[in-house]
């Protein structure tokens, strides 16, 4: 039998932030103020999605594609720093790509 590990808060108890940018190749720090638990990013340039949950390895994402495509994408687009911050691979902010981010903490 499999062990299922439960990360939760407490009831009613639930961060949240957003943000956006526009890539310039480099890698992209988001300072949140609470430990994430959920980051989506949304490539609106390619219509491509990156998500990323606390029981996740460090290093692996899921990445839906336009055509709808999931991969499990072990690339560390999303990088939980485990310290209120996370970190977006340059590659997922190529130069010029418009994305949006949301976090759950």
């Amino acid at each position: 039998m499999a062990t299922d590990t439960v990360d939760y808060q407490d009831a009613g108890v639930m961060q949240y932030a957003a943000g956006g940018f526009t890539g310039a190749g480099a890698a992209v720090d988001v300072t949140l103020g609470f430990k994430p638990r959920y980051i989506k990013v949304f490539n609106e340039t390619d219509a491509t999605t990156w998500e990323w949950f606390k029981t996740m390895a460090a290093t692996k994402v899921i990445k839906t594609v336009t055509a709808g495509t999931l991969t499990a994408d072990t690339g560390t687009a999303i990088l939980d720093n485990d310290d209120g911050t996370f970190t977006l691979s340059a590659t997922l902010a190529a130069s010029g790509k418009v994305c949006s981010w949301i976090a759950f903490g």
